[in-house]
């Protein structure tokens, strides 16, 4: 079973996978970098007091830590008359 890697981007925090996940195949690690994307969205506003805007990017790497797909998330939140900061 091949191998991905996903490395985790959170905002200027990073957490990188060293150690991979056997998953069947690409659209498979795809759908779990979407699943992963999904449920930090979700903790992420439960922990705010203030939503800040931040970016959720999720890299999967093939067995070879060779970049093989992307998935953003971003959190904002534009207020009627008032400035972003």
């Amino acid at each position: 079973m091949p191998r991905f890697y996903l490395d985790l981007f959170l905002g200027s925090q990073s957490n990188l996978d060293e150690e991979g996940h056997e998953i069947g195949s690409l659209r498979a690690a795809e759908i779990e970098a979407l699943r992963t994307a999904g449920e930090l969205a979700k903790d992420r506003t439960f922990m705010m007091r203030e939503a800040d805007a931040e970016d959720i990017r999720i890299e999967v790497k093939d067995e070879h830590r060779q970049p093989v797909l992307t998935v953003t998330l971003s959190i904002r939140v534009d207020r009627a008359g008032q400035r972003s900061q």
